[in-house]
Order: C-alpha cells, then structure tokens, then sequence
C-alpha cells in the first residue's frame, strides 16, 4: 500500500503551476516581441513595451512566487481550541485525511454521526484516511487517565468507544484499503488532525483535556509539519508498537486436544488485571478442550501458546462482562466467556 509520505516527493501543485503561469507568460512574451519586430510605427512601440513588460512580469512571478509559498508555509496560526465542527466541514473534501491521537472528541456523541458521514463522503471521493488512536489496555492509556483524573475522564473508556464505533464502520464499508485504523502502545506525544496539506497539532498537558488548549494550525511542508509528519509515519509502520484494528478486534484461537484441531475462530476477546477472557458467542465448547492463541494478542508473529478453558469465577464476572460491553457494545445475547488459563 502506497504509505501518505509520497505526497513529499517531487514537485508540489504550486510548483508546477508557477512554471506553467511563468512559461504561459514568456510565451505570450514571445509572441509580442515578434509582432513587434513584424510591425512598425505606433503599434510596434506598444507590442515592445508590453513585451517587455510581460517578460518582466514572467521572471518576478517565478522567482518571487515560491519566496512567497515559502513564508506562508511558515505562518503558524492559533486557534484557542479545537474546533470540531470547522474539522468535520472540511473532511468530505479532503484527499487526505490523518489523526494522531489518545481518543478523539469526533466521535463523542455530538459530532459522531457527522464524522462518520463525513469519512464515508470522503472515501467515495478516493480519500485516504488513516486514524492512530492509543491502546486503550497499555499503560500509557492508564497513565493518561491519572493525569486527567481531577476531571473524571476515563482515557481507556473513551478510546475503546472510538474503537468500537471504528470497528462498526469498518464492517459497514467491507474491505477498503484507503480507511485504516490501528491502535499503539507508546506515550502519546503529539495530537495531530490533519486535512490534505494543512494540520492541527497540538500535545498533551497535564491535567487538562489537549482539545481545550491552544491548537497550531500549520502547512505539512514546512519544517514544524514535517517533524509531525515524520512522528506519525514512525508510529504508523511501527510492528512492535502498532497493530491493526482487526487484531484489536478479533483473537485467533484454535479449539483441540492432543491428538487434533476441531475448531479455528476468530473471537472476541478483552484483558481484565493481566488474564485475557474470549466470547465463545452461542456455542460453549467442552472445557476438556485447550485453546492455541498466539500471545501477546497483539505482537505481530506472537507463538501460539496452549492454554486451558476456564468458567470465570463469580466474582470475575461482572467486570469482565462490563469490559466486553465496553469493547463491543451490548450483547444482543448472553455471552459465554471463558477465561484462558496457561497450562
């Protein structure tokens, strides 16, 4: 898949319509000051000076017009805030569409279905679209609630809302490569929201929510843009660090015992205190049966260790519930949840 750095390389739109407005009017240049050697008297006078004038005009434009392009990339502009409703406006319009972020305020309850809307108008427009949001289970995440902790947010909550919404979307639009989601476990640096070639950014304070601060709006050709460029590409292809949406979603888990395999799924599954608990859905397997799963869940190439089935204590109960519903939304259905215990 063609990564968004490509953008970078070669000569930019401005660029090459500086050479095509210079060459346009050298041309037309050219064609004056013929004329104007074909010509005589009056109208000879005036092709020359417009010609001459024109050739002027030509060379100005190329060489001052990227002295220009370049000090409006270095313009920054302050926005006390980040303005929600501005972001979602313009991504059905975009081409390029990229979010940095712990969770992201687009899609609380407000501005959702707007930004759903909005992502789906783009994608049929040939956008790419490319969201990193953080791990809602690594520590970091955890970190990050602590900080906020004054102001009641739970950090992990909201990402796995996010994600849940995310998952939802990916399987209403089926296999699209230009939508991509993936979740990261690292210190949450830089919030970035960038559309086509301008940006937000902005980082984390302590003890206060990075929308309610001040964001920089900047050019992603310029020296600030491209450093968050560059944080956003490191984390992006980062295999240890990184993982896609669809292994957050679904563990891969083969049913056996000693002698065969009878069952390879991909299942639902959440971590509560450092066990990790599936959703066998309606169907409850034998407990006499062990379970291949690769571990980490998250680690790309992870070896399958074997684990046995467990029925949860009673007390695990109703927190590992709360956290599937937490991760997938309401059961439409009693959910049958085993705990994998190593052997």
């Amino acid at each position: 898949m063609r990564r968004a750095g490509g953008w970078r390389s070669g000569r930019t739109p401005r660029q090459r319509r500086a050479f095509v407005v210079g060459g346009g009017l050298l041309g037309t240049a050219v064609v004056m000051l013929l004329a104007a050697w074909r010509s005589s008297g009056f109208l000879s006078d005036l092709l020359l000076n417009l010609g001459a004038s024109v050739v002027l005009a030509a060379i100005s434009y190329v060489i001052f017009d990227p002295l220009f392009e370049e000090a409006r990339k270095a313009r920054v502009q302050e926005h006390l805030s980040f303005d929600q409703e501005a972001f979602v406006a313009r991504l059905d319009r975009c081409r390029r569409v990229r979010i940095l972020d712990t969770w992201t305020i687009l899609l609380d309850d407000q501005h959702r279905q707007a930004t759903l809307d909005a992502i789906e108008a783009a994608l049929r427009n040939g956008a790419e679209v490319n969201l990193l949001l953080l791990d809602p289970d690594c520590t970091a995440a955890q970190q990050r609630s602590e900080e906020l902790e004054r102001q009641g947010v739970d950090v992990p909550g909201h990402i796995r809302a996010n994600l849940r919404h995310l998952m939802a979307l990916r399987r209403k639009l089926g296999e699209n490569e230009r939508f991509q989601v993936r979740v990261y476990d690292a210190s949450p640096s830089i919030q970035l929201y960038q559309w086509d070639g301008r940006s937000l950014i902005s980082f984390f304070p302590v003890g206060k929510l990075s929308f309610n601060v001040p964001q920089l709006e900047v050019d992603m050709g310029s020296p600030l843009g491209g450093f968050v460029h560059a944080r956003f590409e490191e984390l992006w292809d980062h295999d240890q660090a990184t993982v896609p949406l669809e292994r957050y979603d679904r563990l891969a888990v083969t049913l056996g015992d000693e002698s065969s395999d009878y069952l390879r799924a991909e299942m639902a599954y959440v971590e509560v205190d450092g066990e990790h608990y599936i959703d066998c859905e309606r169907s409850r397997p034998n407990l006499s049966l062990t379970a291949r799963v690769p571990m980490p869940p998250r680690t790309p190439g992870s070896t399958p260790r074997v684990f046995t089935l467990v029925e949860p204590a009673d007390e695990e109960r109703a927190p590992v519930t709360r956290r599937f519903d937490e991760k997938y939304g309401p059961a439409r259905a009693e959910r049958t949840i085993l705990r994998l215990a190593p052997q």
